[in-house]
C-alpha cells in the first residue's frame, strides 16, 4: 500500500509503525533494505518546514553522548536526544587549499560545511578553501526567504560554530576589531565585512544569545560605526542588549535581542577532578559550579526565549505569512571541557546541552512543521576504558548514579597539553520534514541540502 506523504513513522526493530491520522498501519520491511530510506521519506510529516532548529553538541561525538548517558540516566536508560525517530552518521572531513581530504577537522572547517554545504580549511569561517571567497550560510538564505532567524551559544558568539552563520572572514580567530591580524583580507578598508562580532550585528539576526562580551567592547577601527564600540554599534543597529538571565526574561518582542551573558565563555555547569596521568580516586561529579554567576541563563532557558521571540518575530508579519524562523543552538563546553580533560564539565554540559533538545523536541511536538536536527561538528577524546585500564595518558574514575564506577580515559594528546578533535563520523539525528535526509552514512555538507530544502517556499 502507498504511505501519504502527511503520515508519520517510528522504526522499531525491523517494523515500521505508521501513524496516519487515527488509523495505525504496520508496513514490515526488512532492515537494511534498498528501499527503507524512501518508505521513510513517504511516511516523514510533509516536505517542507514552517521552522528549522539545528542543535550543535560541540566535539559531541558518541563517546561524549554514551559517557553523559551512562553518568546521569544510566547504562539502559534515554537522553532526550536519544528520542529522535530518524538517526543516520555523517562524515566530519575538511580539505585542505586544493580541496584534498584533512581528515581531522576544526569547528570554523565542520561548520562551514553545514552552514555553507561545501569544505574549508581548518581555521576559515564559510570561505573556499582556495581562493578564500565569501560562501552563502543557511542563515543567509533563510533571511533572504523571508525567515526569522535565531543564533545562540554557550561560547563566544564569535567563536567558530556561531559564527559559521552571520560572518566571513579567512581566520577563525579574527573575532573582533582588535583581533584582525591574520585577515588582512576581511578589513573593513579591503573590502571585507569586518571582525567576526562586525558582521554578526550588521547581519541583524533576530536574536543573538551567547557570550563573549569581551568583543562587542572592543572599539571599531574603520567604517561607518569607527570610534564606537561594536556592542554601541549593535544598539545603533536597533538590538536590544541584554546581560543576564533577568533581562533576558524581561524582553519583548519587537527589536532584535542582543543578549552577551559573559565576558568569554559562558561558564560550566557541572564541577569536579580533572582526569589525571595514573587516573583519579572515584569522584561524584559537583552539579554546581560557584564560578557560574546565578545571573547566567541555561542553554534551556536562551533557547525558549528565543524560540518564543522567533515565533513571534513571524506573527508580526501578518496572518499571510507562513514561513517561520531558522535557529542555531550550541552547546559549546562539550569540546571545551573535553579538551581540558574535565569530566565532570563535559558531562554537565552534555547534560545542560540535552535539555535544551527536549525543549526543541517538545515545541515540535506541538508544532509538526518543525525540523529539528541534532548533530556534532565533530568527535573527540573522551573514551569509556575498563576499570583495570591502565592508559598511557589522562584518566578519572567516576561513581555514576546508579553507583557504578566507569572510568574515562584521554589520550589524544601529551598530558599537559590540550586533548586533540578525533577524525571520526559521528551521529546526526532529526524529527520533522525533511527528516529522512540523515539516514544512513552522509557528508556533514549534505545538512546544509537538508537544511536548504526544509526551508524552500511553503
Amino acid at each position: 500500500m502507498r504511505i501519504p506523504r502527511t503520515s508519520t513513522r517510528r522504526l522499531v526493530g525491523g517494523t515500521a509503525v505508521v501513524a496516519a491520522a487515527a488509523v495505525a498501519v504496520t508496513v514490515p520491511f526488512t532492515a537494511g533494505a534498498h528501499s527503507s530510506k524512501d518508505d521513510v521519506r513517504d511516511a516523514v510529516q510533509g516536505g517542507k518546514a514552517k521552522n528549522v532548529i539545528l542543535l550543535i553538541g560541540d566535539g559531541m561525538g558518541d563517546s561524549e553522548i554514551t559517557l553523559a548517558r551512562n553518568y546521569t540516566v544510566g547504562a539502559a536508560g534515554r537522553l532526550s536526544m536519544d528520542g529522535f525517530p530518524l538517526t543516520g552518521a555523517y562524515t566530519t572531513y575538511a580539505v585542505h587549499a586544493d580541496k584534498t581530504p584533512d581528515y581531522v577537522t576544526d569547528s570554523a572547517a565542520s561548520g562551514t560545511g553545514w552552514a555553507t554545504g561545501q569544505k574549508t580549511v581548518n581555521g576559515r569561517i564559510s570561505k573556499t578553501p582556495d581562493t578564500n571567497q565569501p560562501l552563502q550560510t543557511i542563515l543567509e538564505i533563510a533571511q533572504q526567504s523571508g525567515y526569522a532567524t535565531g543564533n545562540v551559544t554557550t561560547a563566544e558568539l564569535t567563536d567558530a560554530t556561531p559564527a559559521v552563520l552571520d560572518s566571513h572572514v579567512a581566520d577563525r580567530g579574527c573575532q573582533g576589531p582588535a583581533d584582525m591580524k591574520n585577515c588582512p583580507t576581511d578589513l573593513i578598508s579591503a573590502g571585507g565585512g569586518g571582525s567576526i562580532a562586525e558582521q554578526t550585528v550588521n547581519h541583524k539576526v533576530d536574536v543573538l544569545f551567547g557570550g563573549g562580551k569581551q568583543r562587542f567592547d572592543q572599539t571599531v577601527t574603520e567604517g561607518r560605526f569607527k570610534g564606537q564600540t561594536v556592542l554601541q554599534q549593535a544598539q545603533q543597529l536597533g538590538y536590544q542588549v541584554v546581560t543576564d538571565k533577568a533581562g533576558l526574561q524581561a524582553t519583548k518582542p519587537g527589536a532584535p535581542v542582543l543578549g552577551l551573558f559573559a565576558t568569554g565563555n559562558q561558564p560550566v555547569e557541572w564541577t569536579g577532578l580533572n582526569a589525571a596521568v595514573g587516573g583519579t580516586t572515584p569522584q561524584r561529579c559537583t552539579e554546581s559550579n560557584p564560578k557560574r554567576p546565578a545571573a547566567t541563563p541555561s542553554l534551556a532557558d536562551q533557547t525558549a526565549k528565543a524560540i518564543e521571540l522567533l515565533e513571534a518575530k513571524g506573527k508580526e508579519r501578518g496572518r499571510d505569512h507562513d514561513k517561520g524562523f531558522f535557529l542555531q543552538v550550541e552547546g559549546a563546553s562539550i569540546d571545551k571541557q573535553d579538551h581540558a580533560a574535565d569530566p565532570c564539565g563535559q558531562i554537565g554540559e552534555t547534560a545542560a546541552f540535552d535539555k535544551a533538545v527536549k525543549l526543541a523536541r517538545d515545541y515540535a511536538a506541538k508544532h509538526p512543521d518543525t525540523l529539528v536536527v541534532t548533530t556534532a561538528d565533530h568527535g573527540h577524546t573522551s573514551q569509556i576504558v575498563p576499570l583495570e585500564a591502565t592508559p598511557p595518558g589522562l584518566s578519572s574514575t567516576l561513581v555514576t548514579n546508579e553507583g557504578q564506577q566507569l572510568k574515562v580515559n584521554y589520550s589524544t594528546n601529551t598530558p599537559g597539553q590540550s586533548q586533540e578533535h578525533t577524525g571520526t563520523e559521528v551521529r546526526i539525528a532529526a524529527q520533522g520534514p525533511q527528516a529522512y535526509r540523515v539516514l544512513g552514512v552522509t557528508n556533514q555538507t549534505d545538512l546544509f541540502t537538508t537544511l536548504r530544502e526544509a526551508l524552500r517556499t511553503r
